[in-house]
């Protein structure tokens, strides 16, 4: 399904903070300009594959008119560089004259992902999406706890419905105009348990944990089925991973290397075992001196859970490139390229280069126990 097996994710968030102020990290981290550039460079790196965003915000500024001059240069791009992407519909963000409360929100996307999905079959041999990205970490932050748009409090679950429903109604739409695209529904990969204190918890550590599943749930029709879920709504299940995602319930982060850390070979198996659906790791990394060793341990646990006949597709690193903090713009370095803007080629960071060339090495190898385990 991928051109390779390691994927470059650029950072697309393009959503309001509580404050008000709009993020466009395309536009920050300067690839936005400098796409084809960009594509080519991780091609340097045995990078062909990439996740990329499309900015609702911008193309839709009135109801029903699409100005598509912020997505064709990105689209042609990754023609001209012979880059396959997959792109992200909605992350995050959402045109301001809607309301993403009410009903008119489903419809307005289905219909924005249709003609979004008209123009790259007209013009890309790419034709895979993200329609919306990680639905239930959005609900949290932006339904439940008020961190992000649309910065409400205690409606979680109503915003993850309406996230679902929005999702299915672009799947239908896209489908209509594109009969052969794919999907993958982008969320994170928990690991909740009980702090050994204070054992009483564990019942609802573990309900936490299973929340994870709700959005894929919902999707596939198990739960919540007067949403309208099918199981042909699920295609591959993307799976975000990074350090911090594993943490007692209530408390503080379980770290990496504890023995109440969960590997991440179990959380994969469990995943698919339940799903019985193709899985990619859609996002990890980790920042600073820790990007080398984090992306040998991924790939070491995706291996063996490959070997154990799970399918996994693929492992995308997400950031690929430097950026800004959300909150206090605070330099994050995550990328296997930095974040200079004005500096063609961008910089590399070599230690997480250098691992990467290595896991490619055994590349082969893990590609044959993929082909075995899907066959």
């Amino acid at each position: 399904m991928f051109r390779s097996f390691f994927i470059g994710g650029f950072e697309c968030s393009s959503h309001r903070r509580k404050d008000g102020t709009r993020l466009d990290l395309l536009s920050s981290t300067g690839h936005a300009a400098n796409a084809e550039q960009d594509y080519h460079q991780l091609q340097q790196h045995g990078i062909y594959t990439v996740r990329d965003g499309v900015r609702w915000h911008l193309i839709e500024r009135s109801p029903g008119s699409y100005d598509w001059s912020s997505f064709v240069p990105l689209l042609l791009a990754g023609e001209r560089a012979g880059t396959q992407v997959v792109w992200d519909l909605c992350h995050y963000g959402w045109p301001d004259h809607l309301d993403i409360w009410e009903l008119e929100f489903v419809p307005a996307f289905a219909r924005f992902a249709a003609a979004v999905a008209l123009l790259v079959k007209q013009h890309s041999s790419s034709r895979i999406y993200c329609p919306i990205n990680e639905i239930s970490f959005w609900a949290w932050a932006g339904g439940e706890v008020g961190h992000m748009n649309p910065c409400a409090i205690h409606r979680g679950a109503e915003l993850k419905a309406q996230l679902v429903r929005a999702s299915m109604a672009a799947m239908d739409e896209i489908r209509r105009v594109d009969p052969e695209a794919r999907f993958i529904h982008a969320e994170p990969l928990i690991h909740v348990r009980a702090d050994p204190e204070r054992p009483a918890r564990a019942k609802a550590a573990e309900a936490y944990r299973k929340a994870q599943w709700e959005a894929w749930d919902m999707l596939s029709g198990r739960l919540q089925p007067q949403l309208g879920g099918k199981s042909v709504y699920l295609d591959v299940l993307g799976v975000n991973f990074y350090p911090h995602n594993q943490w007692y319930y209530q408390g503080r982060t379980i770290a990496f290397g504890h023995h109440h850390y969960r590997p991440l070979r179990e959380m994969l198996h469990e995943t698919f075992a339940r799903y019985r659906r193709p899985l990619l790791i859609a996002e990890t990394g980790a920042e600073g001196t820790a990007r080398a060793a984090w992306l040998h341990y991924v790939t070491a646990e995706v291996l063996a859970a490959v070997q154990q006949g799970v399918q996994v597709l693929g492992i995308c690193l997400y950031p690929v490139v430097d950026y800004r903090g959300w909150e206090n713009d605070r330099p994050c370095a995550v990328g296997l390229l930095g974040d200079k803007p004005d500096r063609r080629p961008r910089p590399v960071y070599q230690p997480l280069a250098e691992e990467l060339h290595r896991q490619q090495s055994i590349l082969p190898s893990l590609r044959t126990t993929v082909i075995n385990a899907v066959n």
